[in-house]
């Protein structure tokens, strides 16, 4: 059945994103809100304000049984999780089911057998996709690992099975390395997941992050092209675009069919994306893991195919068949995205809640900034940083580039630091515009504007993304 009343589980510029969608579609909306966030824009945007718990997220957006009765109660009849907190978690969207409501994702055994990554990788082989050369799911212990590392060919990347964001993650170049990390990888996996199983796979040193976008019905799948996300900054994405300039055209294609053949192989269910990395001296790609979930990132694949993917994902899950076909999806020039951040760059990224004491959003064809800022918004220091993505369109790469630079001088988010001069700086950098970036570049160029160095492209090889 279509869905008629939708509860937000999620807050922020997801949660801002998410009632506009449903309200394109007719869809009354239920916002959760903490102690904290009662004046959100989301929670004046929505039909109704439910409250769900304490302003910390462990007893509010990240407590399953408070969500999951705030959305009864409310007499929703599906629950859209957003991204980040619970969006992932297969035990929330089986209770969310359980309770008689929709999941506004895939199926929770979905969920759960895509967010395991030895599991995903094998899914990934059984759909004859490319895969890092690495062990055929957990390693056992220390000495199977040595073996395994071996057989793989030094160095290694020693990887959390049960989880991403960089955590459970090390880099070991000889068997010494991997006797001392090994341990110290599972230990950091065990108390970020409660998993401390531990795969290996193959070292790229300078990787770039594609992504394909799906979309499917539990049957059938399509994608939506692929972004880039890799301007990274220790793992997390600062700056995405659509499509991959790195990328020619058949390697495009191959790349979006592999997706599709594992998306369909899982029965996916939503909008979801595969992460892959591409070795550009090789031109190899190899799938690492896949989100099963709306993306902060969406918005660049909605600019350059004209899809609202959040609409796509709520008329799917209530109910809906695919409407699109392969063939309907076009590319249309180039989208790029910039994550504003409540940081400051010039303090190592401290972060820095505070009052928004005056707003301007530059406006304009090709220009779009998803946000949950006003003025007077007190941002609360309790949760991610994340104040709004800008995001601009345009025929080129080099124009949308271009673009980006007279719209970053032209938003002014006053009353606190936010990362805004970073993305300035970057969009005028040679090596950005060139599109030369790899996964651990940033953090090098970072280290050489602090140090007053020339050469950015000096920084040391270090450990791709999860």
């Amino acid at each position: 059945m279509a869905i008629q009343s939708l509860f937000i589980a999620n807050r922020g510029e997801i949660a801002v994103r998410i009632i506009r969608a449903a309200r394109a579609l007719g869809i009354r909306t239920v916002q959760a809100v903490s102690a904290a966030d009662g004046d959100m824009l989301a929670a004046r945007l929505a039909d109704a304000v439910v409250p769900v718990g304490p302003a910390h997220a462990s007893k509010s957006y990240l407590n399953k049984e408070a969500m999951v009765r705030a959305a009864v109660e409310s007499g929703c009849d599906a629950v859209h999780p957003g991204y980040g907190f619970l969006s992932e978690n297969a035990d929330f969207a089986a209770m969310v089911e359980a309770a008689g409501l929709i999941f506004v994702g895939p199926a929770p055994e979905t969920i759960r057998r895509m967010g395991d990554k030895a599991q995903a990788r094998r899914e990934a082989e059984a759909a004859g996709v490319p895969t890092v050369p690495g062990t055929d799911g957990v390693v056992s212990d220390l000495a199977a690992a040595q073996a395994e590392a071996e057989r793989i060919g030094w160095p290694v990347m020693i990887k959390a099975a049960a989880g991403g964001g960089g955590r459970g993650i090390r880099v070991a170049r000889d068997a010494a390395e991997l006797a001392t990390l090994f341990p110290q990888a599972s230990g950091e996996a065990r108390a970020a997941f409660g998993d401390g199983g531990l795969y290996l796979e193959r070292f790229i040193a300078r990787a770039r992050h594609v992504e394909v976008q799906v979309l499917g019905d539990g049957v059938r799948a399509i994608h939506l092209y692929e972004r880039e996300c890799s301007l990274q900054r220790r793992r997390q994405k600062v700056w995405e675009e659509a499509p991959a300039a790195c990328l020619t055209p058949d390697q495009r294609e191959a790349l979006c069919a592999s997706a599709v053949r594992l998306a369909e192989r899982v029965g996916y269910r939503g909008a979801g994306t595969l992460e892959y990395l591409f070795d550009g001296e090789t031109g190899e790609f190899f799938f690492i893991e896949m989100n099963t979930r709306i993306q902060v990132e969406h918005p660049v694949t909605e600019m350059v195919t004209g899809i609202d993917l959040v609409q796509q994902m709520i008329r799917i899950c209530g109910g809906e068949t695919l409407a699109l076909a392969q063939e309907d999806i076009r590319l249309d020039g180039h989208a790029i995205e910039v994550r504003i951040c409540a940081e400051d760059p010039d303090a190592d990224f401290r972060p820095s809640p505070g009052t928004i004491t005056a707003l301007a959003v530059p406006e304009g064809d090709g220009l779009r900034f998803d946000t949950m800022l006003f003025a007077g918004y007190q941002v609360p220091p309790f949760y991610d940083s994340l104040l709004g993505k800008l995001i601009v369109h345009a025929p080129t790469r080099a124009a949308a580039i271009a673009a980006l630079a007279g719209a970053l001088e032209g938003l002014k988010v006053e009353g606190l630091p936010t990362t805004t001069p970073l993305h300035s700086a970057l969009a005028a950098d040679p090596e950005v515009q060139a599109g030369t970036v790899h996964t651990r570049w940033l953090e090098g160029w970072l280290e050489g504007r602090a140090a007053g160095a020339s050469s950015p492209s000096a920084s040391p090889v270090v450990p791709s993304p999860a």
